[in-house]
């Protein structure tokens, strides 16, 4: 019988109170309430095209800004992440997905190696996009990757609309994402020649 991938964590500071939890093996369904609408967005954009389950209820000091909040959600998803994937075995364990947006491209690569890494090469025309600082983007995949300890190549090739921009991203790491957790039959124990990841 397949082992059911779902983790769920939380995480309360003075500047946060999180509860999330992740199904790796989902329908694309989400209810998501951060706080940050155009986190949100991204969010469920993430999640219906990884076709994971993700829900997220976040309280932050939003009234400052939204670093905070989307910081710490990158966190606690990296967390769940990598709980959900127990051991690694059989898992694809690489992933790399193009999604257009428009004029947009964006390319991501994952490797669920445990050596966490962000290398992201991606320059957006507006520093908002309403209210949100896009600079954040970069904090939310930094913590991600750490917390999940992957290996994340983020790389917009080209764009204009830095929305479009973005959007693309979030589509190319759920979609990345899904293909380096999905479980190869063919795969015996971990793929790494050390035997471990």
């Amino acid at each position: 019988m397949r082992v059911t991938r779902v983790s769920e964590t939380t995480r309360k500071t003075n500047e946060t109170d999180i509860y999330l939890s992740m199904n790796l093996d989902g329908q694309g369904e989400s209810q998501l309430a951060t706080g940050v609408p155009f986190l949100t967005h991204m969010l469920d954009l993430f999640t219906k095209h990884g076709q994971f389950d993700l829900t997220v209820n976040a309280k932050g000091d939003i009234e400052i800004d939204d670093h905070h909040t989307t910081e710490d959600i990158g966190i606690c998803l990296g967390q769940v992440i990598k709980e959900a994937l127990g051991n690694k075995e059989g898992i694809n364990r690489y992933g790399n997905a193009f999604v257009p947006m428009d004029e947009a491209l964006a390319q991501v690569v994952i490797d669920l190696s445990n050596r966490p890494h962000l290398e992201m090469r991606a320059e957006f025309p507006s520093k908002k996009v309403g209210t949100f600082d896009t600079e954040l983007v970069r904090e939310f995949l930094w913590k991600l990757a750490l917390e999940a300890r992957m290996n994340l190549h983020v790389i917009v090739h080209y764009g204009h609309n830095t929305h479009h921009m973005i959007e693309a991203i979030f589509k190319a790491l759920g979609r990345s994402l899904k293909e380096a957790t999905t479980v190869d039959p063919q795969m015996k124990g971990v793929p790494s020649t050390k035997g471990l990841l």
